[in-house]
């Protein structure tokens, strides 16, 4: 009944047979539950001073997965991993048979595999190789796996069969449950941090009538009973915006957003974000408070500022450097957008300095935010606020106070990506009418990306709200940033794939 050799279907099959064999001796291979006392670690950490060759008393009782199988006639070593890591099992023909019965070796030899989870009773012994085991007595096998795992030697390797099949992933490769852990934790943290601060999370709607509070074109459903189209949400914010019209003042939701949009290393058509506002707070105090979510989290799950990611050392220190859109392009570019007064002249620059794609750029504002996304963002690796945004790519945001044509909005910028968007609240409702509309006018037009006009919304501006600093941190990625993760799905459990 060996598996060496033998095709995928061959090992099912045999793997079946073990069942059935089972199954007609009485034992049902598929349990209902274990009483387990300790785990891998628990019990790695409480009997890690037991010198090699010494043993102990102590009655333990284990469950997990078989990892590992080297059978030697009368003697069987098993490597059973569970959640917290891995301990040994050693199987002895006496101890077992004597427990158990004549058999209970030889069926353990022969109708088990690699891949079944097994639970076992024993006494605790550190062998003369120095590893910690269980001298087991007596074991249960708890459920049988059909299907075997990865060649031990190769693991499972390829990048679109751990995404497709992340359960195997996560047995297979430690770290990947290590990064979905400290995921856990991070947005635990967020969640302390601001609850702490006097935030408040409400949840509002995923399904919505309109689609609003960014530009990117939604996911379409139907309601059956109520006979309308609806959206899946692409943000929190205008549900959230109407909460600080009702008299919240710090409010946020961490939730999942839907964008029917590209696949790539950085983008997934559904993501997590938070979203944060807060009552008589503006940009800088948004600033201000997305450098404390940031670190908290760091510090908290890392217990360090100091971080590696892919090869580049990132700070994550305070305060980061803060610069304006037009300064930073200007920098990285030698082109000062601020000196064209026509639309053709800031093309022919932004050509001039490699950049392409200009054909949806209708002001001079849209090619200066083409030029800064491609040349200027991926030369962002430490944090970086860029402050002080176009007016016509930020329909939500508060004019800037002293600068005409730009809104008081940053975005933050780590390792060449965005991390972070934030703007000073727009609450005057007739001007908000106004870009609205434009940008009905543009989704009229064509531009898929662009929204209808939400009344409701306008109704509660109407209603009169307090200035306001909101913020927006996309969880994902600043989870890749903490666990080193190069792409968005190592950090998505289960990443939208194409059909294979």
């Amino acid at each position: 009944m060996a598996e060496v050799g033998a095709t995928g279907a061959e090992i099912r099959a045999t793997r079946i047979e073990k069942a059935a064999t089972l199954q007609q001796r009485g034992v049902n291979p598929y349990a209902y539950r274990w009483e387990r006392t300790h785990t891998a670690a628990m019990l790695q950490k409480k009997y890690a001073d037991l010198a090699s060759g010494n043993a102990v008393g102590d009655r333990v009782s284990v469950a997990g997965r078989i990892m590992a199988r080297r059978v030697f006639g009368k003697l069987a070593f098993f490597t059973l991993q569970d959640e917290s890591g891995t301990i040994q099992l050693y199987l002895d023909k006496q101890t077992i048979s004597t427990a158990m019965g004549e058999t209970a070796f030889s069926d353990l030899k022969q109708l088990t595999d690699v891949g079944d989870i097994l639970g076992a009773v024993g006494t605790l012994k550190r062998t003369e190789k120095g590893e910690l085991s269980v001298v087991v007595e007596d074991y249960s096998l708890l459920t049988k796996a059909l299907l075997p795992l990865p060649d031990k030697w190769h693991g499972l390797t390829d990048v679109e069969k751990r995404y497709r099949q992340r359960y195997v992933d996560l047995i297979v490769n430690p770290h990947v449950r290590d990064t979905f852990r400290k995921r856990a934790l991070i947005t635990a943290a967020i969640r302390q941090y601001l609850n702490e601060q006097g935030f408040i999370e409400i949840e509002t709607p995923v399904l919505q009538s309109e689609a609003g509070g960014a530009e990117a074109r939604p996911f379409i459903t139907y309601h059956n009973t109520l006979e309308m189209p609806l959206y899946l949400r692409i943000a929190t914010e205008l549900h959230l915006k109407r909460l600080i019209v009702g008299g919240f003042e710090k409010v946020f939701e961490l939730g999942r957003i839907f964008r029917n949009e590209g696949i790539s290393t950085k983008h997934n058509p559904e993501f997590t974000s938070i979203e944060v506002y807060q009552a008589y707070a503006d940009y800088t105090d948004m600033m201000a408070l997305t450098e404390a979510i940031i670190t908290t989290a760091a510090q908290q799950v890392l217990g360090t500022l100091i971080l590696n990611y892919q090869g580049e050392t990132i700070d994550l220190t305070p305060p980061w450097q803060r610069v304006t859109m037009h300064e930073i392009v200007a920098k990285v570019t030698g082109v000062d957008f601020q000196q064209f007064g026509e639309l053709e002249q800031a093309k022919a620059a932004a050509q001039q300095v490699g950049v392409s794609d200009l054909d949806r750029c209708d002001t001079i504002g849209r090619v200066l935010n083409e030029v800064f996304e491609q040349a200027v963002e991926p030369t962002l690796i430490q944090p970086t606020f860029v402050l002080d945004y176009p007016v016509e790519i930020s329909p939500l945001a508060k004019p800037h106070r002293h600068k005409p044509g730009l809104v008081e909005r940053f975005e933050l910028f780590i390792v060449g990506r965005e991390h972070a968007n934030s703007f000073s609240e727009l609450t005057d409702p007739l001007d908000q009418r106004q870009r609205l509309e434009a940008q009905a006018a543009r989704k009229a037009a064509g531009d898929l990306e662009a929204h209808s006009v939400d009344e409701d919304f306008l109704t509660a501006l109407e209603h009169g709200m307090p200035p306001t600093g909101g913020l927006g941190i996309g969880i994902d990625r600043l989870v890749m940033l903490l666990t080193d993760s190069p792409s968005i799905r190592d950090v998505i459990a289960f990443p939208l794939l194409r059909p294979e």
